[in-house]
């Protein structure tokens, strides 16, 4: 792999901008996920990295169909239907509720019905989208940003995924937690989560190490790589993880290694690589998986 230029993405300097594109993929997301039947562990909800964005993939509609690609390139939304008509949002400083009324009414020009929920999921203080004045930021340049971490992130999670041969999902972007992910299964059946809602419950119905990206919202303020594993098995805390840079964070309970310290490394994608790979066995190893069978020797 050819090492990619990885930009600067500070959380302080966007956060705004992030906040208020979060609740914009959670608004297309909703979309998508209304209109696809439920496959395993939701992953018809999902958004995915294009080459100009984040899009839904085409959706059945009817008779048609429909994607939906947030373009970070030309800062637009873009609404497409097969059979060739196209609406067209611009990407920019406005408020979600704004935001919310005019993609609804392009979906009405396109003769798309859809009736979504408006309260966003998986943030604190949730405002309803038609009501929601407080999130109106856009920084393109950002923007553009955070999708270029995306396009490289991705390309090495596929890279690291050509390695495992038993259950894995798609590399998706989790427009309710806002961060780009790849799980592997065990294939054995996870105890149930004390506490787990409908939706922790088809997540992890089954064992998981899940891999990803997060650009540090909900508090955190750092992107980050991670990976946790769900259960988590007892002592994976203790184990020793690659590059020096990563290691266990005991808030989040799940492997960190923090964006800023990849883009100071000489090799970030190897170094990627490497906690993936370091960080997958430990907690494989812990949960006694069977990595003879599910894994590409």
């Amino acid at each position: 792999m050819g090492e990619a230029r990885w930009p600067e993405l500070p959380w302080d300097a966007w956060a705004d901008t992030a906040n208020t594109l979060h609740m914009w993929t959670q608004i297309v997301g909703k979309t998508r996920m209304v209109l696809t039947p439920l496959q395993n562990h939701w992953w018809n909800v999902p958004l995915y990295v294009t080459a100009r964005g984040l899009g839904t993939s085409a959706i059945v509609y009817g008779n048609d169909v429909l994607d939906i690609e947030f373009d970070f390139v030309a800062h637009e939304l873009q609404l497409r239907m097969g059979s060739g008509a196209v609406r067209r949002i611009k990407l920019k400083p406005r408020t979600v509720a704004d935001f919310y009324k005019e993609y609804l009414g392009n979906l009405a020009e396109l003769g798309v019905s859809v009736k979504i929920n408006p309260m966003p999921v998986e943030v604190s203080d949730p405002l309803r989208f038609d009501i929601d004045t407080q999130h109106k930021s856009y920084d393109p340049e950002y923007a553009h940003r955070f999708w270029q971490v995306l396009v490289h992130a991705e390309k090495v999670f596929r890279a690291w995924g050509t390695g495992f041969l038993g259950k894995v999902s798609p590399v998706h972007f989790f427009w309710g937690s806002f961060d780009l992910a790849v799980t592997r299964f065990s294939g054995r059946v996870a105890p149930p989560r004390p506490g787990a809602d409908s939706i922790q419950r088809e997540a992890y119905s089954h064992e998981v190490i899940s891999a990803g990206f997060w650009p540090g919202n909900g508090g955190y303020g750092a992107a980050s790589f991670y990976c946790y594993a769900a259960p988590v098995p007892e002592g994976l805390s203790e184990a020793k993880i690659r590059p020096d840079a990563a290691g266990w964070d005991k808030a989040l309970g799940e492997f960190i290694f923090k964006y800023d310290a990849v883009r100071a490394l000489a090799a970030p994608e190897q170094a990627i690589m490497e906690f993936l790979d370091s960080s997958y066995a430990a907690a494989a190893d812990a949960a006694k998986w069977d990595r003879a069978a599910l894994e590409r020797r």
